[in-house]
């Protein structure tokens, strides 16, 4: 069972990844003001909660998890969320700064979210499965 509403889902995002993608941001801003892919991730980092890492449960989407979604209830994929300079699509490496990225950070297993795919149009993700980052 999944969760669809109008407003926008919470999301929860651990301290450390909630102050490097604040400092990607903050980069990519400074160099681009109207950066659309920056100023949406800024908006999902503004209403996010915060916690510390160990508060966070299994289930939701982290930076370096491998997360299993449904797009428009219809096509499942797999992919490992990373930060840009990891991303490649051939191994299924998303990066936080696609649609699909910023869309995925913060929600749990059985949360949707309506998000805008390059082209404008609007789509729906549902989150399937979580699969928690590798600690070091």
């Amino acid at each position: 069972m999944h969760t669809v509403t109008r407003a926008m889902p919470p999301i929860l995002l651990c301290e450390g990844e909630e102050a490097a993608l604040t400092n990607l941001v903050a980069s990519l801003l400074a160099r681009d003001p109207g950066n659309l892919v920056a100023r949406t991730l800024l908006a999902e980092l503004e209403r996010a909660d915060v916690v510390a890492a160990h508060q966070i449960p299994r289930t939701v989407v982290r930076m370096n998890c491998v997360v299993e979604f449904q797009i428009d209830r219809a096509n499942i994929r797999t992919g490992k969320l990373v930060f840009p300079v990891n991303a490649d699509i051939g191994k299924r490496h998303l990066s936080i700064l696609s649609p699909i990225g910023t869309a995925l950070i913060g929600l749990a297993v059985g949360q949707s979210i309506r998000w805008s795919g390059h082209d404008g149009r609007p789509h729906e993700l549902t989150v399937l499965a979580v699969e928690p980052p590798v600690e070091d």
